[in-house]
């Protein structure tokens, strides 16, 4: 009986010992298994924050792209913004009246002609147009009203007289018109 005492003490053992190296490989993979799920949620996070970078990295290209377009669509706009009040005085010393001046004069509104002529040209081969504003409405994106008058035989809040010619250049306004606006 002892015997059997002695083997079935063994086996109790034997066991416990199975049942605790089976509790030990279950607590070690129940770890393992946490450290799994805590490495896939660092994996999605990481995974997450590259995107929201190549993402931003995208955006940041494409602004960039952009914006070298835009400086070289508009490369040359200073220069022709600095010809403007040139092209002015030579429109006033065009609209001078010829016939009351001597041959020699003539001859230097004829020059001044030619060099408006060359002038105008270097602007449409440059896209600079000239912004209609006398007759039409008023529209504060192309007109600057520096004058207000009231003439009942034009309906209220037209251009009536251009001060100072405005020009665009491309699709953008270089210098608006200076105009008088009906009241």
């Amino acid at each position: 009986m002892e015997e059997k005492q002695e083997e079935l003490k063994e086996k109790l053992d034997k066991t416990k010992k199975e049942s605790n190296a089976k509790e030990k490989h279950e607590k070690k993979n129940k770890h393992f298994e946490e450290e799994i799920s805590k490495l896939k949620e660092e994996i999605g996070v990481k995974d997450e924050k590259i995107l929201r970078i190549q993402a931003e990295m995208m955006n940041f290209k494409r602004r960039k792209e952009e914006e070298t377009s835009n400086m070289l669509k508009y490369a040359n706009e200073d220069i022709l913004k600095s010809l403007l009040p040139i092209v002015d005085n030579f429109e006033r010393a065009i609209n001078l009246d010829d016939n009351d001046l001597s041959d020699e004069v003539s001859k230097f509104l004829s020059g001044f002609k030619m060099i408006y002529t060359d002038i105008v040209g270097i602007f449409n081969g440059n896209e600079v147009k000239e912004i209609e504003a006398e007759g039409v409405e008023f529209n504060p994106v192309y007109h600057q009203a520096v004058l207000v008058e009231h003439d009942e035989s034009k309906p209220a809040g037209v251009v009536l007289e251009v001060l100072q010619k405005g020009y665009m250049y491309k699709d953008k306004v270089i210098r608006p018109s200076m105009v008088k606006v009906n009241q």
